[in-house]
């Protein structure tokens, strides 16, 4: 883990701690977006409900990275896609919305 991830694990711990999540899991899954083509999450995150949430952590954005974000989110819909940024001393979580591809 970089820093940053790091960083938002050990936010992730309080958030365990507070009863706000479940769990979390750090780079667990491999999706595959097009052939040859894979995007692994930072995180997994299950709410106290069962879902399952994908966050991305970021400290500066490249364009490939927000394709693949937003390809995710479309491919696998059932996971909302969050990312996750360290600004001015306090998390920002935005919901990465869809790119508009279809889905089956």
């Amino acid at each position: 883990m970089n820093k940053t991830e790091q960083r938002y694990a050990a936010q992730l711990d309080l958030e365990i701690a507070r009863g706000e999540i479940a769990t979390w899991w750090w780079e667990p899954v491999k999706l595959k977006l097009a052939p040859r083509t894979y995007y692994s999450p930072d995180f997994l995150v299950m709410r106290l409900d069962g879902t399952l949430e994908i966050h991305e952590t970021k400290g500066h954005m490249e364009d490939d990275a927000a394709v693949k974000l937003k390809v995710t989110s479309d491919l696998y819909w059932c996971f909302p896609v969050k990312l996750v940024r360290w600004k001015r001393g306090a998390w920002h979580v935005a919901l990465v919305e869809r790119a508009g591809l279809p889905t089956p």
